[in-house]
């Protein structure tokens, strides 16, 4: 037995693997956490890691330390005493294929700079709207480079006005925006630009900002489009890739971040609903006595449950029987969101089989399998 700290750089982890040398095999740890910097120099140094959730972690230390009283000492020992007495049930972790460590990191990576793009966009339209209505009117979708170099080209209602009708259509036809549908719109709204502006004032500090988001959009979309090339480089590596490539609605964006939240250890999830619950689609129930109620799953990897919720909602596109699965949903009461949630608790189901037995997903198989199982999806849609 040992009880020792050590700090968090390349002399204590030196330190670390001494002590767990001198204790020898078997040596175990439960850590709040399955990924990162700590999980990696544990497993490196040959110790069998369990991981634990917050909420469990502070259970254990409330039956320990009744009164509240929380100090890192404390919830080693509970943890500690938890995996002594619990840990035979529960599932060490394996050390990960670097191939989907790295494409989980790029994807969760690509995700927080898209984020960041949106809230650029947000403060954009926001200067936008204090001195140039005319743009907000003339384009809808912020994230296409077009209409940054609208405000490049035309910075205030003033400068779009005395350009001029020749310097409007060169810009519109250069930016491949003249098509008949919205063109004599926005020629129309360029004309009266200056018919509803600010002050002087207002209208330089604001164009100024207007244009500092703009050039920030288009060096973060650079950055954005980087990362989308080496994800799908190291996404088409993976021998999961025709699997994950195959789902319908899943596409070279979804389908990259199913397969890195996922991974490739198909010893991770003994049945589906392990993986429902993972995803957060699988509900929450309450029982007792005469009271059932059923909750949202808060609990679960919410990176995959938001690309669960993409992957469904697109799937209704192009599956005919996910169309009307999530029509029926809506039929009787459902919101958006729970008929999602439900269609991305059928479509795990798929996956997992999918997963477990290495096939794409076929869409003749599911039918039939559907129609040997006498599916109410199958009848609605053949009605």
């Amino acid at each position: 037995m040992a009880d020792f700290q050590i700090e968090h750089t390349a002399e204590g982890w030196q330190r670390w693997r001494e002590q767990v040398a001198a204790l020898g095999p078997g040596v175990a740890a439960c850590v709040e956490t399955s990924q990162g910097f700590v999980v990696e120099q544990l497993l490196e140094s040959g110790v069998a890691v369990y991981p634990i959730s917050t909420t469990s972690a502070k259970a254990y230390r409330q039956r320990k330390v009744p009164s509240g009283n929380k100090t890192d000492h404390v919830d080693a020992w509970s943890l500690a005493d938890a995996l002594r007495v619990d840990g035979h049930g529960w599932k060490a972790l394996a050390k990960e294929d670097p191939l989907v460590a790295e494409l989980r990191l790029l994807c969760r990576d690509e995700v927080a700079l898209i984020e960041e793009r949106t809230a650029l966009i947000n403060q954009l339209q926001s200067a936008l709207r204090e001195y140039y209505p005319a743009a907000l009117e003339a384009f809808e979708d912020w994230t296409l480079p077009s209409a940054w170099a609208f405000l490049e080209a035309f910075p205030t209602p003033q400068a779009l006005a005395s350009a001029g009708k020749r310097k409007w259509e060169k810009f519109l036809h250069t930016e491949r925006l003249a098509r008949p549908q919205t063109y004599e719109k926005r020629m129309e709204i360029f004309a009266h630009a200056t018919g509803f502006v600010s002050g002087q004032a207002l209208t330089r500090a604001k164009s100024r900002l207007a244009l500092a988001r703009a050039r920030m959009l288009r060096v973060l979309q650079s950055q954005i489009d980087s990362y989308r090339a080496e994800i799908e480089k190291l996404f088409a590596q993976h021998p999961d890739h025709d699997l994950f490539g195959s789902l319908p609605g899943a596409g070279p964006k979804i389908a990259p971040r199913l397969l890195g939240e996922i991974g490739s250890d198909r010893s991770r999830f003994e049945d589906p609903t392990a993986l429902q619950c993972l995803a957060g689609t699988a509900p929450v129930s309450y029982q007792s006595g005469k009271i059932h109620k059923v909750y949202l799953r808060r609990h679960c990897n919410k990176l995959l449950r938001h690309a669960v919720h993409l992957w469904a909602n697109l799937s209704r596109q192009s599956c005919p029987w996910a169309a009307v699965y999530y029509e029926q949903l809506r039929t009787r009461g459902k919101n958006h969101a729970c008929a999602l949630r439900s269609l991305g608790q059928r479509w795990l189901k798929i996956l997992w089989k999918m997963w477990q037995t290495g096939t794409r997903y076929d869409a003749e198989l599911h039918a039939r399998n559907q129609l040997k199982h006498g599916s109410w999806v199958l009848k609605i849609q053949h009605a």
